[in-house]
């Protein structure tokens, strides 16, 4: 197997502002694909798969360079062509501001023949590019970002939810936390539509299970001194401070409470999205014993096991929940461009359906009416540093929480598409 470096281009995506785009596509030495017949049709000759992603700013370690090297080992593996056609790779980084995810994602669409968009990092942007997708009839897939309204009120047919959401960390990490005994909850917030939704998916169940919400305070993204929302949180008295942000805005926010002494003085923080990057970021002594959920662990099976080595042989970290279900989204969207004989949206979406996902990331896993891709999820404990026998040896698997009870039940759906 061998790839190659197509091309960096600066494009335009606004007045006054360029954008940097990396095309690469993968080739193979044998064809694992079918021979086309004459019946099989893919647009321009090529199947260009976009993502939009966090490459430089907070969330560039648990998305960026990470998940776009895991969309070239898939496109690799399948075997660097369907249907006769090579199998582009686009990346861009949005830079976290929804109009240029917006823009890239309409130009993309309109002349620069991406078939579909297979990841988009951050809720904000991700709602802004699915409004684009939906607008042109286009594939889009979400594995970084997690606001549970993407499979609500901007749901579409032509959209689906991958990794994890925001209704499914709640669902497990703050249930599980308030019945140990954290029944008081402080959030600290991601001001923008991925931490207003895991505040109130969290809320709900903390609420649900007889807690009660003692206040919240909202955070600007890529803040670096949270010491005046720290000191909200220490007031409250709450014996729980839920951190309803990601990236480097969590990791920031556990080293700095540290430092307030918030867990010295007894209360607890609960990480509602911490990536296995942030804790190894952090050590086991600043994070052992935190609940935590994540929809994949690299030690969790042989299979996982032995994909983690390639991708850490290759990216030089263990992948999180987010760039493993890159590399299961771009598997299966290439299964259905083969299983449709085209790349057209109607057919690539109705084999996406109609397949089940049966890969190292989700065993069994299926996509519903409302484009919520439904696995099963695990609930961890961040293991003491006596317990760890290795850099990345760092959870503990407490239980593991079927797809029908991670993920908000349709019954609930504020989906237009779903039939109640």
């Amino acid at each position: 197997m061998r790839t190659t470096l197509l091309a960096a281009t600066l494009v335009a995506a606004m007045p006054g502002m360029t954008l940097q785009v990396v095309a690469w596509q993968g080739t193979a030495r044998a064809q694992t694909a079918p021979a086309p017949r004459a019946s099989q049709t893919i647009s321009d000759g090529v199947v260009r798969l976009g993502f939009l992603l966090d490459m430089s700013g907070p969330y560039a370690d648990v998305t960026g360079p990470g998940s776009a090297a895991a969309a070239r080992m898939a496109v690799e593996d399948f075997g660097g062509t369907v249907l006769g056609a090579p199998v582009e790779v686009v990346v861009a980084d949005h830079q976290n501001k929804p109009d240029i995810a917006a823009t890239t994602a309409r130009a993309w669409f309109d002349t620069g023949g991406v078939d579909a968009i297979l990841d988009v990092a951050a809720s904000a942007t991700a709602l802004a590019a699915a409004d684009i997708a939906k607008a042109k009839n286009k594939v889009i897939v979400f594995n970084g970002p997690g606001a549970v309204r993407l499979t609500n009120e901007a749901c579409s047919p032509v959209s689906v939810h991958w990794a994890y959401d925001t209704y499914a960390l709640a669902n497990s990490t703050a249930q599980a936390t308030v019945k140990a005994g954290g029944d008081s909850w402080f959030f600290v917030t991601a001001d923008y539509a991925f931490g207003h939704d895991l505040e109130r998916d969290a809320g709900a169940v903390v609420k649900a299970n007889g807690g009660t919400v003692r206040g919240a305070v909202r955070v600007p993204l890529n803040t670096a001194d949270f010491s005046s929302y720290l000191l909200q949180a220490q007031g409250s008295g709450a014996k729980v401070v839920g951190l309803a942000n990601a990236g480097a805005d969590t990791t920031n926010a556990i080293k700095q409470a540290a430092e307030f002494g918030l867990t010295q003085g007894g209360q607890k923080l609960a990480g509602l999205l911490v990536y296995i990057s942030d804790v190894h970021s952090l050590g086991l002594k600043a994070t052992q014993g935190m609940l935590l959920t994540e929809g994949f662990y690299w030690d969790l099976n042989d299979e996982t096991r032995a994909w983690s080595k390639r991708y850490f042989d290759r990216v030089g970290k263990m992948p999180n929940m987010s760039q493993a279900g890159v590399y299961s989204t771009v598997m299966h969207y290439l299964k259905a461009v083969r299983k449709a004989g085209t790349d057209e949206t109607a057919p690539v979406m109705q084999a996406m359906r109609d397949m089940p996902v049966d890969d190292f990331y989700a065993r069994g896993g299926r996509i519903r009416e409302d484009g919520r891709m439904v696995h099963d999820m695990y609930l961890f404990e961040v293991k003491t540093p006596e317990e760890s026998k290795g850099p990345w040896d760092l959870y503990k698997r407490v239980a593991t929480v079927p797809g029908d009870k991670a993920f908000q039940p349709l019954s609930a759906s504020r989906c237009p598409l779903v039939k109640k």
